[in-house]
């Protein structure tokens, strides 16, 4: 069991990310906009990681230099803000079944970006995975363009969903060259909320707040599918290989469609499925092979959820 349990982890956190959408769905319906949620879940979230923070990582409040605060302006603003806007914004214009299986093209951008940026190798296995992703999404989207569940804004945002997770990627490496883990997840955070409160006037709605179910729905957003799927993903990344984590975590996407059939009454047809396994057969490509020395940073690329 003491085996097992590292990986059951794993599957824990990656199902948690994957019940985003019921507190996404949930503030939509009273009135929240895209933004406006994102506000909410970076706000929350920023909350318990202080909370968390004063408890047990005290010693990670401290900035090496003011000058940093450009990396978590890439991992904040151009990476969480971006990313959850995105994501979101794709969850109510195609179903969420659709909206994560597009999410999880990141490790596709993360390649390019990564052999643009941060100079490393491409090979033959990575370009099959990104070739890979590229036809999954034209089946995932193609099949049905003439329907009135996918529109070209959903597919768009949805691509640009994974294009903003790769970013963290991106960002979080040169961040964690100098700070722990925790640092960079409390700044990204903070730097999100104080962008993001004064820009959608979040106070505005603060008598929605006093509704029970808007309060329930906005901390569980903040705490369950964000901090809490973190530091259960991370338990258990940090007693098993980063490249099993990788494809154990893959289980989020079949989660979120299993809620969005279950629940919000979703249809996928053959050919979706064939995209969305084809999309998703690419990430374990991808990460399956992985070197131990990428393994850390497994688990810092999956922060942005």
């Amino acid at each position: 069991m003491k085996k097992l349990l590292p990986f059951l982890m794993i599957a824990l956190g990656a199902s948690l990310w994957g019940v985003i959408a019921v507190f996404v769905k949930g503030l939509g319906e009273y009135g929240f906009s895209a933004m406006e949620i994102v506000a909410v879940r970076v706000f929350f979230a920023a909350i318990f990681l202080v909370l968390i923070g004063m408890l047990r990582f005290r010693n990670c409040f401290k900035l090496e230099s003011a000058a940093d605060i450009r990396f978590f302006a890439g991992t904040g603003i151009l990476s969480i803000v971006f990313f959850n806007y995105c994501y979101f914004t794709a969850m109510n214009q195609i179903s969420i079944s659709l909206a994560v299986v597009l999410l999880y093209t990141a490790p596709a951008f993360v390649t390019v970006l990564s052999y643009l940026f941060l100079k490393e190798g491409i090979n033959l296995r990575k370009i099959s995975a990104v070739a890979g992703t590229l036809v999954g999404c034209i089946l995932v989207a193609g099949i049905s363009a003439g329907s009135n569940d996918i529109t070209l804004l959903g597919i768009l945002t949805g691509l640009g969903a994974g294009f903003g997770y790769a970013l963290y990627t991106i960002f979080g490496k040169f961040a964690l060259r100098k700070y722990h883990p925790f640092t960079v997840t409390l700044y990204t955070f903070l730097i999100a909320s104080v962008f993001l409160i004064p820009l959608t006037k979040l106070w505005t709605k603060a008598s929605v707040f006093l509704n029970a179910e808007v309060l329930f729905l906005s901390i569980g957003l903040g705490f369950v599918p964000t901090v809490l799927a973190y530091f259960v993903y991370t338990w258990g990344l940090e007693k098993t290989d980063g490249s099993k984590a990788a494809v154990i975590a893959t289980v989020e996407p079949v989660v979120a469609m299993l809620l969005g059939v279950s629940i919000y009454g979703e249809n996928l047809s053959a050919v979706q499925i064939c995209g969305a396994l084809l999309i998703l057969s690419s990430v374990i490509i991808v990460n399956l092979p992985a070197r131990r020395k990428n393994a850390g940073m497994t688990a810092e690329s999956k922060l942005d959820h």
